[in-house]
């Protein structure tokens, strides 16, 4: 998730996205390729934090003496059952802690992490033993408090103080008791921001393909301790070519764990099956590959022959060559957060009458009476989970398409809200609120027109970019079939990627979505509008809710993990840094 984020083409998943691609030359398919590494184990991107705790004004509970205080950490889980991450160690005598014990977790952008902090005044006789040993059952309970990490990590000083009250206020009860105040500071380690930029390229590849040259691309690995081997990022896939150089890759020092582990670098044809062909293979490391770019050399390509403890390996003809490689230290996108950047969130929904009839339990906008949510409520509800936090006002414009209001003409984007002056609703349960009430006063029509909300999603980023805002905005659409508009729809996309813009298109239902997924330039080539201009920069992301949402990975993930790889990948295009 990465940070946080599977790559978008040229394989800059480690930090999210390098450079705007130049000239025209398109980006090669990508779907197959993501689906390979996520068979393998490819899991996304993350930054590591370091939690550190204090609390003041705790409650004394002891009679000669102030408490003597401990803090407890937990995960809630999606079930609501707490996992117990760690404790901090015993501060004698004391009703304002500074803890010195830190815990270090992954953070996962596409991710909400809840956490929940209990702080205990251990009784004197437990003193002398291991805090791991200890009972908390057998502990004074001073008081807890809970948040999601990305409530902190927003923060301008990564700082968040919460009241800790009794655990009642958990149950329900509006008016707990308050018992002090607990502080954490998250920082994120130096080791999420050091990457190396390697520039790649190949001479002399084997053709696969019976009548074309292969179409090659590069996959990154690491070996870990107990010899799994994991892919941490890969190149485009360069078309019909045997001398191919790649866009530069970014590793990440702390996805390796130094310069000296093992890598393996292996080169595949792209087939669109999924079913990539091993064309060559290198064993090396970060600081194999400094030494070749220093003297500038090369290393041939193998292919193993015989598999077992006795495996032999054929070399190849086929070289790797270093062409660049730095060191740098790369701003990231927690370091956007802490200079004031929000993520603002905005949905389009589809409103058109190939959804069917909503007061039929077969209608995609159909309203369970059990209050099971439809595939709609689904994807608004997981998304704005995440987005939310990153928003500060949580106000969020809400459109709909493809409707007829009452006694009007279809509209293409008609407010949510009924309004004819503004867009916006409060909270994500104001966005279902305005969708449940649009079912009630509009008629479904058509056709599937993306355009209209497209240029208004546009219109708001263009207007907060004038205004030197520091905002970023995500356009959630949910539809249920093929647009219409595809051309218009690709000339919007065109002019939008040029804004603090990105788009998350969810399809429902059943219908057939391959033209969609022309939009999203990871699963086609960048896109170009009528002119002939080329998109700067991809910022669609398009998911079929049916192919995710019985399988490991959640919609929201799909959608969100290359969000902060978009956002950083716009700064670099407009060159924003996030210092003062």
């Amino acid at each position: 998730m990465g940070n946080c984020c599977s790559d978008v083409a040229g394989g800059q998943s480690a930090v999210g996205g390098t450079g705007v691609n130049q000239g025209n030359q398109p980006n090669a398919p990508n779907e197959a390729v993501d689906a390979f590494l996520k068979s393998r184990g490819y899991q996304g991107l993350y930054s590591q934090i370091e939690l550190s705790l204090s609390a003041t004004s705790l409650r004394d509970r002891d009679v000669l003496s102030k408490s003597d205080p401990m803090a407890v950490l937990y995960s809630k889980e999606k079930d609501g059952s707490l996992k117990e991450l760690t404790r901090t160690e015993v501060v004698l005598n004391s009703l304002n802690p500074k803890w010195i014990t830190k815990y270090t977790m992954a953070y996962y952008f596409e991710t909400v992490q809840n956490l929940v902090f209990r702080v205990y005044d251990i009784d004197t006789q437990f003193h002398n033993q291991d805090v791991k040993m200890l009972k908390l059952e057998e502990q004074d309970f001073l008081g807890e408090a809970s948040c999601t990490l990305a409530q902190i990590v927003t923060k301008s000083d990564r700082s968040l103080t919460m009241d800790l009250v009794s655990g009642e206020q958990f149950s329900g009860q509006a008016h707990a008791r308050k018992f002090g105040k607990l502080t954490i500071f998250a920082e994120e380690s130096i080791s999420s921001k050091t990457t190396v930029e390697l520039k790649l390229r190949c001479s002399e590849l084997e053709s696969k393909d019976l009548f074309s040259k292969s179409d090659p691309f590069l996959v990154v690995s690491k070996t870990t301790e107990s010899g799994i081997v994991v892919p941490i990022c890969k190149t485009e896939v360069m078309k019909n070519d045997h001398s191919p150089t790649w866009k530069p890759v970014f590793l990440k020092i702390q996805q390796i764990g130094s310069k000296e582990n093992p890598l393996i670098i292996e080169c595949y044809d792209f087939n669109s099956n999924g079913k990539h062909s091993l064309i060559g293979k290198i064993q090396t490391s970060l600081l194999d590959l400094e030494k070749l770019h220093s003297a500038g050399t090369s290393a041939n390509l193998f292919i193993p022959t015989a598999m077992g403890p006795k495996q032999e390996n054929k070399v190849l003809k086929s070289q790797l060559f270093v062409e660049s490689y730095s060191e740098k230290i790369q701003y990231t996108f927690l370091d956007y957060l802490a200079f004031g950047y929000e993520l603002n969130f905005m949905v389009a929904i589809d409103f058109t009458a190939s959804n069917g009839n909503p007061r039929l339990p077969d209608s995609l906008h159909y309203i369970d009476p059990s209050g099971r949510p439809n595939a709609y409520q689904r994807a608004i509800l997981d998304v704005g989970e995440v987005l939310q936090f990153y928003d500060s006002d949580k106000r969020f414009p809400a459109w709909g398409f493809g409707a007829r209001p009452i006694d009007g003409p279809v509209s293409h984007c008609f407010n949510l809200n009924g309004s004819s002056t503004y867009c916006e609703v409060e909270g994500i349960q104001g966005i279902m609120m305005a969708y449940i009430s649009a079912l009630h006063n509009v008629s479904l029509a058509g056709p599937t027109l993306f355009g209209p909300v497209i240029t208004s999603a546009a219109h708001i980023a263009s207007q907060s970019l004038t205004n030197r805002e520091r905002k970023y905005f995500v356009l959630l659409i949910i539809t249920d079939g093929v647009i219409t508009d595809l051309q218009e729809t690709k000339d919007a996309l065109v002019q939008a990627a040029d804004l603090p813009l990105s788009i998350l298109i969810v399809g429902v239902g059943g219908a057939d979505f391959k033209e969609m997924e022309i939009l999203d330039a990871d699963k086609g080539e960048r896109l170009e509008s009528t002119t002939g201009r080329v998109a700067v920069r991809d910022i669609v992301q398009f998911v079929p809710l049916r192919d995710v949402q019985n399988g490991d990975v959640s919609v929201v993930q799909s959608l969100l993990a290359e969000l902060p790889s978009q956002l950083l990948e716009y700064m670099r295009f407009r060159k924003i840094q996030p210092t003062l």
